[in-house]
């Protein structure tokens, strides 16, 4: 694969697991094109990857909740790039009671979870098949396998993701294009996340992920043709096995407690 003139595109990319990402694929050396949020210091990064592993970066900071500045990016990245691999890693999580939340915080974390994704998939997937070899990693959650209260959106969403990758894995396995889904866990992303996690508990203690370790593991099984990528097998067998009458309420006790908490 010629990673010279060709680029990974990382969404969610100034922080935790979406910089690991980033990092992990600037160091082996291929160019990366990153997306996040206004101010969130993302020049910076690009500048960082571009003297640390002398490879090419890009950078674009946009608000992926509204669907003309996705098409926009898109735009942008088809006329400006060959993409040979797109990460879709950008998303939001959100514990709230349902009827505590407001109508734009519902619409944000689909439009970010499950619109900007499709689209971002969509509108890049003819870059994507002009390469010799592509890859297309969608960041869905161990939540995609319960519902659960107090987070009532989110693991709809995630489902969503999941479903999404497996049929388009189907759908394009005869092409260049390979696509993976993972589903992690609850990741240590900053002290914050860490302190609200730990709140759950003790399952919560036990399944929280470094996002260096999954950001590594991803791109190894990414390589390797792994379509359903399990970086947390302890999690993801309790979450099989365990009937749903049993793993709903006790998870939304777990989120109870930190909303409380």
């Amino acid at each position: 694969m010629d990673t010279q003139e060709s680029y990974a595109v990382v969404t969610g990319a100034s922080q935790g697991l979406g910089k690991a990402f980033a990092e992990n694929l600037a160091m082996k050396n291929i160019n990366v094109i990153l997306v996040s949020l206004p101010n969130q210091n993302l020049k910076e990064l690009s500048q960082q990857l571009e003297e640390k592993y002398q490879i090419k970066t890009h950078y674009y900071e946009v608000d992926l909740s509204v669907n003309q500045n996705v098409l926009k990016l898109t735009e942008w990245l088809n006329s400006s790039f060959n993409i040979h691999i797109l990460i879709n890693n950008a998303g939001l999580g959100g514990t709230k009671r349902f009827t505590e939340a407001s109508s734009d915080y519902i619409n944000t974390i689909l439009q970010v979870n499950v619109t900007a994704t499709s689209l971002i998939t969509h509108q890049l997937l003819p870059n994507l098949l002009k390469q010799p070899k592509a890859y297309i990693l969608n960041v869905s959650s161990m939540a995609a396998f319960s519902p659960i209260g107090f987070k009532t959106v989110y693991p709809a969403t995630k489902t969503f993701i999941h479903s999404f990758s497996r049929g388009l894995h189907e759908e394009l396995k005869d092409t260049n294009v390979f696509v993976s889904v993972v589903n992690p866990g609850a990741m240590k992303t900053n002290a914050d996340v860490c302190k609200r996690i730990e709140k759950q508990g003790f399952w919560g203690k036990m399944t929280l992920l470094n996002p260096d370790k999954v950001a590594s593991r991803c791109i190894q099984q990414l390589f390797k043709k792994d379509s359903v990528i399990m970086v947390n097998p302890i999690s993801w067998l309790m979450m099989k096995i365990v009937p749903i009458w049993i793993k709903l309420p006790l998870m939304t006790q777990a989120i109870k407690r930190e909303i409380e908490a």
